[in-house]
């Protein structure tokens, strides 16, 4: 499946629900999270994560989000493959961050258990 595409993002979903490591964090925070990716081969692609009230979402589209990343689709590819990092892209000026920065630090637990769900789904991946 193409990364990005309609297909990926379910794929995240399922992997999200069925991943019992980050459901047994999903009580302990409180985040919401907006990705727009500009030029992608679909155009411009925006997904969110949500985690509120003990219940995880992921999904197509921005929602209200406490934090809002936007970054070009080389940047996403770079990051997601893990040929770029992705606190450096930050620095760099290739990732670019609205809202309340704390809200990421303090969730950095449930955010290192959503790197795992993203690796099984990497697995399957095709990014170029």
């Amino acid at each position: 499946m193409r990364y990005l595409s309609d297909e990926w993002i379910a794929a995240v979903a399922r992997n999200l629900a069925a991943d019992s490591a980050i459901n047994a964090l999903a009580s302990k925070f409180s985040v919401a999270v907006t990705q727009l990716v500009t030029a992608t081969p679909f155009g411009d692609v925006e997904y969110h994560f949500v985690c509120r009230d003990g219940s995880l979402n992921f999904g197509k589209g921005a929602v209200p989000s406490d934090v809002t990343f936007t970054q070009n689709y080389d940047t996403a590819v770079a990051v997601a493959t893990g040929q770029a990092n992705a606190a450096e892209a930050f620095i760099n000026g290739q990732v670019r961050f609205s809202g309340d920065h704390q809200k990421v630090i303090d969730a950095q637990p449930l955010f290192a258990a959503l790197d795992a769900v993203f690796a099984n789904v990497r697995e399957t991946t095709e990014y170029r």
